[in-house]
């Protein structure tokens, strides 16, 4: 059950992201055992790009947004020996990895590297983009956070990123907060700007990643990116087994055999997934406020450390513009609304 056998539509790129973004609803604690299983299964489904890693990226293992249970080298090391057809990515901010996690991950067989950045600071790419060059990997650029400025700044941002040595840019909807007219008038801007292939990552918090994700192909995009059941932070990520059901009915080419990309789903589902993910009130809030979806776990468990509702802490952080990486506003926030309320 191969897809992608329609001719009409443009061939897609789909960059798995289940064993990194995924880590985020299982608070980075895969095992190498279960990352192994999973990356054999991608693998045998004909998955492009498999990626790997704790949550927030390389180097991101820390007191403040989660230690994972391995080790990078550990992760890169587990998924790397699984893989013989996919390429393995890694996804690194810089101020949470350097460029000596990069250069670890490339040692280790990293193929593609995904440079981040918030969506107004495309200029802390521009180091690291160049390692990644220098070192001979596929180097990609993405915006996070990208709901927060409209079309034509995200388009000089991925302009700056092309010129930096980025060979694919885009944006990640990191809240969950698109519709899909917001997703084709950023993926239009962008695709007009660059000669490189554009990018998009959803998440479900408005139950629209499916959705955004075929919006953002019909305005140019190229590689889009998903996880197995969804699974991933908040609400969950783009399902990608679904995707991949939909492009393949639009006549879009992936490569994919469908048949054993189930497959893959049923051991994500039976092996990684404490529970699957679902759109309830703390994710929708946390899509309709614009927040980062990562924050959800954390939100829960200060607001039943202070006896407040999370509903009001996730509208006070979407008020500061808290983004990923500020998990410890969420203190400030719990103090000043518990002061609020004497």
């Amino acid at each position: 059950m191969e897809t992608g056998r329609g001719t009409s539509g443009a061939r897609v790129a789909i960059h798995d992201a289940t064993l990194r973004d995924g880590q985020h609803a299982v608070r980075h604690q895969l095992a190498a055992e279960q990352m192994r299983a999973y990356a054999q299964a991608a693998d045998r489904a004909g998955v492009p790009v498999v990626e790997v890693g704790h949550g927030n990226g390389l180097g991101a293992s820390s007191l403040q947004i989660g230690r994972a249970r391995l080790t990078d080298d550990a992760m890169l090391a587990a998924v790397r020996e699984a893989l013989t057809s996919s390429q393995m990515g890694v996804f690194m901010a810089p101020g949470w990895g350097t460029g000596k996690d990069l250069r670890n991950a490339v040692d280790h067989g990293a193929d593609v590297v995904r440079i981040a950045a918030h969506c107004t600071e495309a200029a802390v790419t521009e180091r690291h983009l160049g390692l990644a060059r220098d070192l001979g990997v596929e180097a990609q650029a993405v915006l996070l956070m990208s709901h927060m400025v409209g079309p034509g700044r995200l388009a000089e941002q991925c302009a700056r990123m092309v010129g930096f040595g980025a060979q694919a840019v885009g944006i990640m909807d990191s809240a969950g907060h698109y519709l899909p007219t917001d997703v084709t008038e950023r993926i239009r801007a962008i695709a007009a700007a660059v000669d490189v292939p554009v990018i998009f990552h959803g998440h479900n918090n408005l139950s629209l990643a499916v959705a955004n994700s075929v919006a953002a192909v019909e305005a140019g995009a190229t590689i889009i990116d998903a996880c197995a059941r969804g699974f991933g932070a908040g609400a969950g990520n783009t399902q990608l087994e679904a995707l991949v059901a939909v492009l393949d009915r639009m006549g879009h080419r992936t490569g994919i055999d469908l048949r054993a990309l189930l497959a893959a789903a049923d051991i994500a589902h039976e092996q990684l997934l404490d529970e699957l993910p679902a759109i309830d009130s703390v994710s929708l809030i946390s899509g309709l406020t614009g927040v980062f979806s990562g924050f959800k776990l954390p939100v829960l468990a200060a607001a039943t450390a202070a006896g407040l509702d999370p509903l009001d802490i996730f509208a006070e952080l979407g008020r500061r513009q808290a983004v990923a990486g500020q998990e410890d506003l969420i203190a400030v926030v719990v103090r000043d609304l518990t002061v609020r309320a004497q």
